[in-house]
C-alpha cells in the first residue's frame, strides 16, 4: 500500500465517523422518543385496566401485552442505536489499523 493511499483510505473513514456521529445523534433521539410513547402507552393501558377492575397481579403482563407494538418500536429504535454504535467503533478500529499501517511504511 502506498502511502497516499492509505492516507486517503483514512481521510474517507473519517468522514464516515463524522457522518456516523451524526446518525448517532439522530437514532437517540428516536430510541428516546420510542422509550417516552412507550411507557405513556404503558402507564395509560395500566391505568386503564385498574380501572376495569382487573386483578391487581395481571395487570402488567396484560398491560404490556396491550402495548406490544410500542413495546416492539422501543425495542427496535433501541438494537437500531446499539447497531449504530457497533458501526462506528468498527469505523474507529479501520482508521487504527490503518494509522499503524501508515506508521510502519513511513518508517521504512
Amino acid at each position: 500500500m502506498e502511502l497516499t493511499s492509505v492516507t486517503k483510505e483514512i481521510h474517507a473513514a473519517s468522514q464516515r465517523l463524522s457522518k456516523s456521529a451524526d446518525a448517532l445523534f439522530g437514532l437517540g433521539r428516536a430510541k428516546a422518543e420510542a422509550e417516552r410513547d412507550y411507557r405513556l402507552a404503558l402507564s395509560q393501558e395500566i391505568l386503564k385496566l385498574r380501572t376495569e377492575g382487573m386483578q391487581a397481579t395481571l395487570i402488567p403482563d396484560i398491560a404490556k401485552g396491550n402495548v406490544h407494538e410500542k413495546l416492539f418500536q422501543r425495542d427496535f429504535t433501541e438494537a437500531q442505536f446499539k447497531a449504530g454504535i457497533e458501526a462506528a467503533d468498527a469505523i474507529k478500529i479501520q482508521v487504527s489499523a490503518l494509522q499503524t499501517i501508515l506508521k510502519y511504511q513511513s518508517d521504512i
